[in-house]
């Protein structure tokens, strides 16, 4: 599938958890309920994938950025930037008041900068993670 290869990329690229993601194929694959669900917002570039994110929603009603996956080489454009912007206009048309996210610590200047809010440092099998909220009235 032409999604799999864009998070493979931009995840290896991070040598701190090159490693661990090896070990690990299923934290970067996307699965396809992914897609089924509509919450897939892909950026192109003169037709080529440029990038993704994708939102998902959990049975409590919560709305969830994913992932976030921009091609190394286009990661200065602000690809990322504007699909985080797509993800929050996704979660208000499925009636969500926030959109969270669960990334790694290096990540949180990035979402700090898109308007999230750090609101707890959960474990994971990578280490500490930030979950961060974004509050959908905002921006």
């Amino acid at each position: 599938m032409a999604l799999i290869a864009p998070p493979r990329r931009t995840s290896l690229a991070h040598e701190a958890y090159r490693a661990l993601l090896l070990q690990n194929p299923d934290a970067i694959d996307r699965p396809i309920e992914h897609i089924t669900q509509g919450g897939t917002l892909v950026a192109t570039i003169d037709a080529v994938l440029a990038g993704f994110a994708v939102a998902i929603t959990h049975p409590d009603g919560t709305v969830e950025l994913d992932g976030l996956f921009v091609e190394p080489p286009m990661g200065t454009q602000g690809i990322g930037r504007r699909r985080v912007c797509e993800a929050c206009r996704k979660a208000r048309q499925w009636g969500a008041l926030a959109l969270i996210v669960v990334a790694a610590p290096d990540a949180r200047g990035f979402y700090a900068g898109c308007g999230f809010v750090v609101s707890g440092e959960p474990p994971t099998r990578f280490g500490t993670a930030v979950t961060m909220r974004r509050h959908l009235a905002d921006k």
